[in-house]
């Protein structure tokens, strides 16, 4: 069964037809349960998401701050398994049927095996990766077994990326290309920064993917001024905290349908 890389290209080439940008939620397999995961993906769709990025739960991440550490560390010592995550894409889409890709570091799909996961996750309706972590030089097996399956491989871009290293990530990734709007990790921000602007515009000069932003967007007038130069934008921490300072799960739920409307407003007004 092929993967849903098709159907990532066609959501966000509709966002640029409608004249504007495409607004991507992340919410962690696995928190606060693995079901009620997989109703705020539904919650944040339902609210305006056009892409949801499912994050694989690690005990180790180098990419996220500590509003989403604590939702792994939730989902983790719930038992979370990668069938779990598997199973929340495979729901999330059929429910919703937008593209759901999976946030992972690396070190769980090498030990799960990349035939095995690349051919479960296209079998679950999967639309790709997000590596933040998997150096292209060294992604050529990946690259391999998920363009067999029709999964996107998407490669994280920094501003401390020197031009001819854009390139080189660039050529090698599908689907779109996540720009990390400054250097850390996740989490909600006052202002989102030149930098991120300066980064679209040196990664469009290497690539005809769409460039989608992430990394400090927590509010309808951050997702205004980034749809602004971005083809998508990427909220994360600002999910998952609302997600953790909600009284009751169903609370939970409202709290990020809510959030997601308000920043699929904003990525319209540009």
């Amino acid at each position: 069964m092929s993967g849903n890389v098709e159907l990532l290209n066609t959501s966000l080439a509709r966002a640029k037809a409608e004249d504007r940008a495409a607004l991507i939620a992340y919410l962690p397999a696995g928190f606060p349960t693995v079901d009620g995961g997989i109703e705020a993906v539904k919650a944040v769709v339902a609210g305006g998401a056009d892409i949801v990025e499912v994050g694989l739960p690690h005990s180790d991440p180098v990419l996220d701050g500590p509003v989403i550490q604590t939702a792994d560390d939730i989902a983790l010592r719930g038992g979370v398994k990668i069938a779990d995550v598997l199973r929340t894409v495979r729901e999330a889409h059929e429910a919703t049927g937008v593209p759901i890709l999976v946030m992972t570091y690396w070190n769980p799909i090498d030990r799960y095996g990349v035939e095995r996961f690349t051919a479960e996750l296209a079998e679950a309706g999967g639309a790709g990766c997000i590596l933040p972590d998997l150096p292209v030089q060294e992604s050529a097996l990946w690259r391999e077994h998920a363009g067999k399956h029709g999964l996107a491989t998407v490669f994280v871009v920094a501003p401390s990326s020197k031009d001819e290293r854009l390139a080189t990530i660039t050529a090698a990734g599908s689907g779109f290309v996540y720009a990390a709007s400054l250097m850390g990790v996740t989490g909600t921000r006052e202002s989102v920064g030149e930098q991120a602007q300066d980064l679209v515009t040196r990664t469009r000069a290497t690539t005809s993917l769409p460039v989608c932003v992430g990394l400090g967007v927590s509010n309808a007038r951050q997702a205004a001024e980034v749809a602004g130069f971005a083809d998508g934008v990427i909220v994360g921490s600002a999910f998952v905290k609302a997600m953790l300072d909600a009284p009751d799960e169903q609370a939970g739920l409202a709290a990020v349908r809510f959030l997601a409307g308000e920043l699929a407003e904003g990525v319209r007004k540009r």
